[in-house]
């Protein structure tokens, strides 16, 4: 059986790429110490791809290439803090690491989530705004979806792929967004609502459709 170590070095991250020659990794460490600098001069809306080739005294193409776009710039400065995340519910300390009960640590996860978008909110909003699907073919998403779903079929949740992305759904970076700007809810009214919403799907079990075909 692999160990958890060995498992955590395959996981895919928010911007990872294949193994790069050193130059090619010392440029990319550049602009993105580029890209960050431009966000805590200017905010999120400072961020452009000319602002940063100017930063890093490259030409605008050279950031093109590197990233694609704004999403995918966005989506690499996401690497650390996604890394860090991930190391915490995978081997961090209990509720959201293991050692704590599945549920609980399924709501644990819920909670960081939106402790995370206090603090890089507009961040994963803008990588996920690169296409309508960014978010769910994104490395992040991918390996939380296995985690909740993993956690899930532990408390023997009859459709766990399905109820893994419904939670994904309501802990989303732009609904959450969307309810701390827009409708004043506080980080507590939001977390009480996760709250409710794992309660009710743990309390039903089977769902009426589950094990249906498609």
């Amino acid at each position: 059986m692999a160990t958890t170590a060995a498992r955590r070095v395959l996981l895919p991250v928010v911007g990872q790429e294949p193994p790069e020659r050193a130059d090619a990794a010392r440029n990319r460490r550049a602009l993105l110490a580029a890209a960050h600098g431009i966000m805590v001069e200017s905010g999120i809306d400072g961020l452009t791809m000319d602002r940063v080739a100017a930063a890093a005294g490259v030409g605008v193409g050279t950031v093109y290439r590197r990233f694609g776009d704004l999403g995918g710039l966005a989506f690499a400065l996401l690497d650390d803090e996604e890394r860090e995340f991930q190391s915490a519910y995978l081997s961090g300390p209990p509720p959201l690491g293991p050692g704590a009960p599945a549920a609980e640590r399924i709501r644990a996860f819920l909670h960081a989530t939106v402790d995370r978008m206090e603090t890089a909110g507009e961040l994963h909003s803008l990588a996920e705004s690169r296409s309508r699907i960014a978010r769910y073919t994104s490395g992040a998403y991918r390996t939380s979806r296995t985690h909740l779903l993993t956690l899930l079929r532990e408390v023997q949740q009859h459709d766990p792929a399905y109820c893994a992305d419904a939670l994904l759904a309501v802990a989303g970076t732009n609904l959450i967004l969307h309810q701390r700007r827009e409708l004043g809810f506080s980080q507590a009214r939001i977390k009480a609502g996760l709250d409710c919403v794992l309660s009710a799907l743990l309390s039903r079990g089977a769902c009426p459709g589950a094990g249906l075909p498609g």
